[in-house]
């Protein structure tokens, strides 16, 4: 797909978390990895842990327990896992940090008129009180986690959905990710899409992706756009 023309024309904007907002696979990886611990098997290296983040918490317990992107561990172990996995996350939660630029960036988007959605694949009992309790939850209208809706990312159900909630035609709603979940949806739905390099993207680079920019922090979209 061409590139869009710059600025876009954008009525609201659609943020991911995880390796776009906040830094969290410090905490997903130490949980990952006491998890391992409790359950007598060896640990794995924090950058491995960061390529399995992307899909959600179910994806990540079944990658630290194969080793492998897709296989399905046994049905059991899988069972066991992720309750563990679960406890230690809750404690280290809010142990996580906005990247730089990310500040900054909501208050510019803010002060220009733009309504905010938070668009994860982080589950509602970890989205909201990670969103309130780093004090982030203030600057979204809309906050839509992989159980909301029936589908998540890389479907475009959550894009779509937001453009109702916000009554704007979704080519006018800008999506900012870190991964190909977030440009597949994009694209999927129908929205221009662009990307921070320095998030969870299975440690492959962005650039590769569908995208219609790169851009180094939130702060540098606001380049990029124009209020309709």
């Amino acid at each position: 797909m061409l590139q869009a023309r710059f600025p876009l024309s954008i009525s609201a904007i659609l943020i991911d978390l995880d390796g776009t907002l906040l830094h969290t696979a410090p905490e997903l990886a130490e949980s990952a990895n006491r998890m391992l611990r409790d359950m007598g098997r060896p640990p794995v290296s924090q950058d491995l842990l960061m390529s399995y983040i992307g899909n959600g918490i179910s994806w990540l317990v079944k990658r630290a327990l194969t080793g492998d992107m897709h296989a399905e561990p046994d049905a059991a172990l899988y069972e066991q896992a992720l309750p563990i996995f679960e406890k230690h996350y809750q404690e280290l939660l809010l142990q996580s940090k906005p990247f730089d630029g990310v500040i900054a960036g909501l208050e510019a988007m803010k002060a220009a008129g733009y309504r905010l959605g938070c668009i994860t694949n982080k589950v509602a009992r970890y989205t909201e009180p990670l969103l309130k309790g780093i004090g982030l939850a203030e600057y979204f209208d809309l906050m839509l986690s992989g159980d909301s809706l029936p589908e998540k990312k890389p479907h475009p159900m959550p894009l779509l959905h937001a453009a109702k909630f916000f009554d704007v035609p979704v080519e006018q709603l800008l999506v900012i990710g870190d991964s190909l979940n977030d440009t597949m949806a994009a694209r999927a739905a129908g929205c221009p899409v662009v990307c921070v390099p320095y998030g969870y993207n299975h440690g492959e680079p962005v650039d590769g992706l569908d995208l219609d920019a790169v851009i180094p922090d939130l702060s540098s979209v606001m380049k990029l756009i124009r209020k309709i």
